[in-house]
């Protein structure tokens, strides 16, 4: 199943809604996305962005997530655009510096995250993990009754 996560979308303010930038929208924070719409369970409105957008997710990326379950081969980079973040009730930025812009009553946060571009998966993977760690504590944050059940599986 593939979700949509594009620069701008009409979002459902019963949610809060989440934005994720880093320079090329192919790595860091495509797998931030995923894992958040993954764990989250559509609970929580997911974006993604980039302020110089790569042409294709990096595929050290891709199969990082495979191996967690989750397929991200149809996401594309997407720019960064004011409207994405005026949109967005947290905005996590990954090395993107200064590009992002800033409005007042966001919520913003920095990761420091090593860079997986040019990085084979072996040294994608613990990036992935430290992602999906800090994602975990996003959602028991903006979640606080789901605190018990991220990334809990049921099994048909």
């Amino acid at each position: 199943m593939t979700t949509e996560r594009a620069a701008v979308a009409t979002t459902d303010r019963k949610k809060p809604s989440v934005l994720f930038v880093c320079v090329h929208n192919a790595g860091r924070s495509q797998m931030a996305a995923a894992y958040l719409q993954h764990l989250s369970e559509g609970r929580i409105e997911v974006l993604s962005a980039g302020s110089q957008p790569a042409d294709q997710v990096n595929p050290a990326a891709v199969e990082a997530m495979k191996e967690e379950g989750i397929d991200i081969t149809a996401e594309t980079p997407k720019i960064l655009t004011p409207e994405a973040v005026k949109a967005s009730d947290v905005v996590v930025t990954m090395g993107c510096g200064d590009e992002c812009p800033y409005f007042p009553g966001k919520r913003y946060e920095d990761w420091v995250l090593e860079d997986p571009a040019g990085k084979g998966v072996e040294s994608v993977r613990p990036i992935r993990d430290e992602i999906r760690g800090r994602i975990q504590q996003l959602i028991t944050e903006l979640l606080p009754a789901a605190a018990g059940t991220t990334g809990t599986t049921t099994t048909a």
